[in-house]
């Protein structure tokens, strides 16, 4: 993997926390900031994803939901017999 150096100006308790948690993890510091970027990236994308989601959903516009009785006879008629042993 090709890397670029960057440089990244911290206070020393914030270094000491960094390096305190690559030790117990068994890394070096480096690989724990890489680590924690891509997990920090992948959860704002996911959680843009599904705000984006949301924001569809309560878009959409809502029929009158059937009573339990009429669901469950649309879920069997599409899905087969419901169990309760099953669900």
């Amino acid at each position: 993997m090709q890397t670029e150096k960057i440089e990244v100006r911290l206070a020393p308790e914030t270094r000491r926390k960094l390096e305190e948690m690559a030790a117990a993890r068994g890394s070096s510091v480096s690989e724990l900031v890489r680590s924690l970027i891509e997990r920090s990236h992948e959860e704002e994308v996911a959680g843009a994803a599904r705000l984006a989601a949301a924001e569809r959903i309560g878009r959409m516009e809502v029929e009158d939901v059937p009573e339990p009785a009429e669901l469950k006879r649309q879920f069997s008629e599409a899905h087969g017999p419901y169990s309760e042993e099953a669900g």
